[in-house]
């Protein structure tokens, strides 16, 4: 069977990988993981977030893989860099990070053909008290989302997790956006909502891999694509936060592919 085929398909239209497959999806995920590890040193008052993109351009090359997102609908850079109120894709530029800015670094890379996607916040600065809250609770709702991953539960049940949690700290959830399978290919059914009903939705399967990666807003989930096609805020101008994983499901759970391989997948620890 042709590499980019193996597998069955599900009803869903959704991937069934073999088990040898693990072992691509946890190559690629370290990698992306490691660049974003290293990349935060760069993180402080004064860094145009282009030189932040540069870096992890050469990063992705000396570690032997290749961007994801370089070329990908005509976009140009190996990074979207999110800035406070920014929700996703936001691009690289010369905008200087100002002291306690808030930002997503997303990175997806592509190693021997398999697709290491995750991203995470970071801090320029000193924290405030209301951006560390954003960030506590969009790590949590993450977290709370894959705890929901084991064969049986739906993708109904992870959203309502991811949802619940949230809302209850007073916060939303983007419902613009969201997470979606990968593997052989950057994006793939099924679409990954971050809210939802529970038992609801397919079905989850050992073999399946995707991103879960919530995004929450301090306001109301509302957001808007501005001018140049990618770049999504919140109408309200709130600040808003993400953090991103890909997993595979196990026979008894799931594989976080993309651990942080320092310890730093949140901005507070291993400082």
């Amino acid at each position: 069977m042709d590499e980019t085929h193996r597998g069955r398909i599900t009803k869903d239209g959704i991937r069934i990988y073999e088990d040898a497959d693990f072992a691509g999806m946890r190559a690629a995920g370290r990698v992306a993981a490691q660049i974003l590890d290293e990349v935060a040193p760069l993180v402080v008052p004064g860094v145009e977030t282009a030189e932040l993109d540069a870096f992890i351009e050469r990063r992705v090359t000396e570690l032997g893989a290749t961007s994801a997102t370089i070329g990908y609908k005509g976009y140009r850079h190996a990074s979207c860099i999110s800035v406070n109120h920014v929700v996703c894709h936001g691009i690289p530029g010369g905008k200087k990070l100002k002291d306690g800015d808030i930002l997503n670094i997303d990175v997806t890379v592509i190693l021997d053909g398999w697709f290491g996607d995750t991203s995470r916040m970071y801090v320029a600065g000193k924290l405030s008290r209301k951006a560390e809250r954003l960030l506590q609770v969009t790590h949590d709702s993450l977290m709370i989302g894959i705890d929901m991953v084991k064969p049986g539960n739906t993708f109904g049940d992870i959203g309502h997790a991811i949802q619940t949690y949230v809302e209850a700290q007073r916060m939303s959830v983007v419902r613009d956006f969201c997470g979606h399978g990968l593997g052989r290919v950057f994006h793939a059914p099924p679409n990954v909502l971050h809210y939802g009903r529970e038992g609801t939705g397919p079905v989850l399967e050992e073999g399946m891999f995707f991103t879960i990666e919530p995004m929450v807003n301090l306001g109301r989930p509302e957001t808007k694509v501005l001018a140049d096609d990618w770049t999504a805020v919140t109408r309200d101008k709130s600040l808003s936060a993400q953090f991103e994983h890909s997993i595979g499901v196990t026979a008894t759970g799931c594989e976080i592919f993309t651990l942080s391989p320092a310890g730093r997948f949140h901005p507070t620890w291993g400082a």
